[in-house]
């Protein structure tokens, strides 16, 4: 079960790094067109602002779970204080587990579930009700992100707890 744990946050890892750079390619392929026709041709389509700015959205948030699963996520307490005791350090991953569930746990319950219980009244929910203006696509496409970042972020914790060891650094963040 844990190598299974493992393999699938790995495998994940790797699809939604693909993913990450197609949302960022779009956003700079729909960033330049804007450009071209705003200045060139003096008539942008309404649509490329709208198309960059949720490509940013979800280019942001898998960011999140490429950075949590490479422990590319801030240590500024790495770079302050001296490497602890093998028995506090175990002590710190347990206060860094319950941190990141303190935060994901309530998001992702609020995405399908509102605050009067109900999946009617949750964030998802109230999303598939509006439509982006320029696009006419349903918001929820755009919303899902959010639940979709969090539970791949705790499955990569659950990768940590089933004994999931940081890739090494590539030699040219060691300098």
């Amino acid at each position: 079960m844990r190598q299974l744990i493992i393999t699938t946050s790995n495998r994940l890892h790797y699809l939604m790094r693909r993913v990450a750079v197609f949302a960022v390619c779009l956003m700079f392929v729909t960033v330049v067109v804007q450009i071209i026709a705003r200045y060139v041709f003096a008539s942008p389509p309404v649509w490329t602002e709208d198309v960059a700015r949720y490509a940013m959205v979800w280019t942001g948030l898998l960011g999140a779970t490429l950075s949590f699963k490479t422990r590319s996520d801030a240590v500024l307490m790495h770079s302050v204080f001296p490497q602890p005791p093998h028995f506090l350090a175990t002590f710190a991953k347990a206060v860094e587990s319950a941190a990141v569930l303190i935060f994901i746990l309530p998001v992702v319950y609020f995405c399908f579930i509102g605050l009067r219980g109900g999946f009617a009244k949750g964030y998802l929910a109230r999303q598939s009700g509006l439509t982006a203006d320029t696009l006419g696509i349903p918001m929820v496409w755009i919303s899902i992100s959010v639940p979709i970042a969090m539970i791949i972020i705790l499955l990569h914790l659950a990768a940590r707890w089933a004994g999931d060891e940081p890739a090494e650094a590539p030699a040219s963040q060691l300098d």
